[in-house]
């Protein structure tokens, strides 16, 4: 029964459906039962990490409209847990079940130059960039911005898709890099702090933000997180500031992750958008009383958003590839929280698990 006052709002009981079979949907199907919520993941590769916390699993491929039809039919509402569904499958499912967040959004965020363009004529800065169709193209804006990275505008997560080029004349290696497709170029910003803001924004459009957290990368992979970064409070507010600019302006719905890059100068410069949770959010699971997958789950659901206050520092470190070997250990330590996908194989550069160590103010483990 949905109380009086809260006409948009999905009840407990209900099914979410989930598109993508991730370790993001497992955790948010995982959050989204404890709030009493069935999950029906619709995915083309069965048996993923999201399926094994669901009550049900569709297989089938994005292009099968009968059965995405059929899916949309067994839901209630649809979010999903990585951006890069195709658009056709997304609108097809918008005419037929509330989903959040919808098709404007990612319109914007799966193509990194229509993702720029929004942040600029918002007046949010960014790395100084380009747009390259080709080789050519390429060349030019590395006479025009120096140092850069070319990547490719769409599908492009974990550092693939990208060529680091200071020679023009290496353009031609550069756009075979990231498979000759339609690209953009990003000058180099002389950066001291990769930080990022996950944040929820409801049906109302209140917005509930953890603190800006600081992300270590290896190999274009995020490797580690901690809670909250150790920059300058004027730093954090802006950061905060420009990630509840985003939501809004994008009338959103659900859990936004913004990373960031903090210039030398003190500048805050938005790197990319995820319109889903954020693996730099993991730690919020064991460090406040609403994680950004509750979170999700209640914004998508018109229920109203959680605290996001921690009740301890954090540090979050991915388990990527073989280091999830190292599972017995952790699971033997009292001080870290270890939580593992459930992935069947193991490849470099693959996300099987994290874990968790939360710290004390005075930087003590608790």
């Amino acid at each position: 029964m949905i109380p009086q006052g809260i006409p948009d709002m999905i009840p407990p009981g209900s099914t979410i459906g989930m598109l993508g079979g991730g370790q993001l949907g497992r955790m948010s199907a995982l959050a989204a039962a404890r709030l009493g919520y069935k999950t029906h993941v619709f995915t083309p590769e069965p048996h993923g990490p999201c399926a094994q916390a669901c009550a049900a699993e569709t297989v089938a491929d994005w292009d099968d409209e009968e059965a995405l039809a059929a899916f949309a039919d067994s839901v209630d509402v649809i979010t999903l847990e990585f951006e890069n569904v195709p658009a056709p499958a997304l609108e097809l499912l918008s005419a037929l079940k509330p989903t959040r967040p919808g098709s404007r959004v990612l319109a914007i965020t799966q193509d990194r130059v229509a993702e720029k363009s929004f942040a600029n004529q918002l007046g949010i800065g960014t790395a100084p960039w380009r747009l390259a169709d080709d080789a050519a193209g390429i060349a030019d804006a590395v006479r025009a911005l120096g140092p850069s990275i070319a990547k490719t505008r769409r599908f492009g997560y974990d550092g693939k898709g990208q060529a680091v080029i200071a020679d023009p004349d290496r353009a031609d290696t550069a756009f075979a890099a990231i498979g000759h497709a339609p690209a953009i170029v990003e000058g180099r910003v002389d950066f001291t702090h990769e930080i990022s803001v996950v944040l929820a924004r409801g049906l109302d459009g209140q917005i509930a933000a953890y603190p800006a957290v600081e992300n270590h990368h290896t190999g274009g992979i995020l490797s580690s997180t901690i809670a909250p970064a150790r920059v300058p409070a004027p730093v954090a507010a802006e950061a905060d500031r420009i990630a509840r600019r985003l939501a809004d302006a994008l009338d959103y719905v659900g859990v936004l992750g913004v990373e960031l890059f903090v210039t030398r100068d003190g500048a805050v410069l938005m790197n990319e958008m995820a319109p889903r949770p954020h693996n730099s959010g993991h730690w919020t699971i064991d460090a406040c009383p609403v994680s950004q997958f509750e979170q999700q789950v209640r914004a998508i659901c018109g229920l109203p958003l959680g605290p996001t206050e921690r009740f301890a520092d954090a540090e979050m470190e991915n388990l990527i590839g073989d280091q999830v070997d190292r599972w017995p250990t952790l699971i033997a330590d009292p001080g870290a929280r270890l939580h593992l996908y459930g992935k069947l194989e193991t490849r470099p550069g693959r996300k099987m698990g994290h874990v968790t160590r939360l710290l004390a103010r005075s930087g003590q483990q608790v």
